[in-house]
């Protein structure tokens, strides 16, 4: 049995130092290297449970580590907010943010600007928000059923997670108040597993999430409208070179490149189907969804 639980065990906490160690203040460390390259840590907001990031991330922070005059290391947070700072005061030197995130962290006046974008199955850089609930609850099949039912969403500053559905829920004339209970949960795979047990009526998830389970006794309610996707980030001060770099590694990918696709299969959904050229404006529609939001008194924190 010791040997049994001995790997599981020390996996665990490996995982509970690498989330919450704190990283040195430049992006660059040259007392960790292995690779003889500068090490670059590379942030993530968590998408799902800590396990599941590394499993779906590291192949990804891997290939660029490989493609790219730099040795990339993942750090993720807890905390949306905390993965912009650490980008904000050079902690990180590169991250992958939500559009939320992006949102009101320039909104809060850290310096930081998108590069690139995932693209979705379809070739274009967006994903959705998603309503769902257990396959066999025959009470809810619309958003409009929501009304005095319990909901749980992801981050307060999740898109896909909260935002999305949260905007088309209050056009619909659903508040917050209109529910029996709602609650924030970290990870869009712990949303899924607590409405399978029946804690919550509807969950909120992205699109890959909602899919991933859809055999799996999930159902989709509601699938918003085409959301800009996960924004690669850097700060003012990230140098042009790491910056172009990393647009070379990742816009050369083809997922319709029979070896590209075959590497891609083991990283996460959101980021397996290539890259294009990020802007700010990109963003735009991000912001007016949380303006029309804060005007009808939700709270966004950061």
């Amino acid at each position: 049995m010791r040997k049994i639980l001995k790997r599981p065990f020390l996996l665990i906490i490996l995982l509970s130092i690498l989330i919450v160690t704190p990283s040195i203040s430049s992006p660059f460390n040259k007392e960790e290297r292995t690779s003889g390259k500068p090490v670059v840590y590379f942030g993530a907001i968590m998408l799902y449970t800590p396990l599941v990031m590394y499993e779906r991330y590291q192949p990804f922070i891997d290939y660029l580590t490989a493609n790219t005059p730099y040795e990339f290391r993942l750090k993720v947070r807890k905390d949306y907010e905390d993965v912009a700072r650490a980008l904000n005061d050079g902690t990180f030197g590169i991250a992958l943010l939500g559009g939320v995130t992006y949102v009101m962290a320039k909104e809060e006046g850290l310096d930081i600007l998108p590069i690139l974008v995932p693209l979705n199955p379809s070739g274009k850089p967006t994903y959705r928000s998603v309503i769902i609930t257990r396959r066999d609850n025959d009470e809810i099949n619309d958003i409009s059923d929501l009304k005095g039912r319990s909901v749980a969403f992801t981050s307060r500053l999740g898109t896909s997670g909260r935002l999305g559905a949260l905007y088309h829920l209050y056009k619909t004339g659903i508040t917050i108040r209109d529910l029996s209970r709602s609650f924030h949960l970290r990870y869009h795979d712990s949303v899924v597993r607590e409405v399978l047990n029946g804690r919550y009526d509807a969950g909120v998830v992205m699109d890959s999430v909602a899919e991933s389970y859809k055999d799996k006794g999930i159902k989709s309610v509601f699938v918003s409208q085409p959301l800009p996707a996960l924004p690669i980030v850097v700060s003012k001060d990230t140098s042009p070179e790491l910056v172009d770099s990393v647009k070379a590694a990742l816009l050369r990918l083809n997922p319709k490149n029979p070896s590209h696709r075959k590497m891609m299969e083991g990283w996460d959904m959101v980021i397996r189907n290539g890259f294009v050229e990020a802007t700010e404006s990109n963003y735009k529609e991000i912001e007016d969804m949380v303006r029309y939001l804060k005007e009808k008194g939700v709270y966004f924190r950061f």
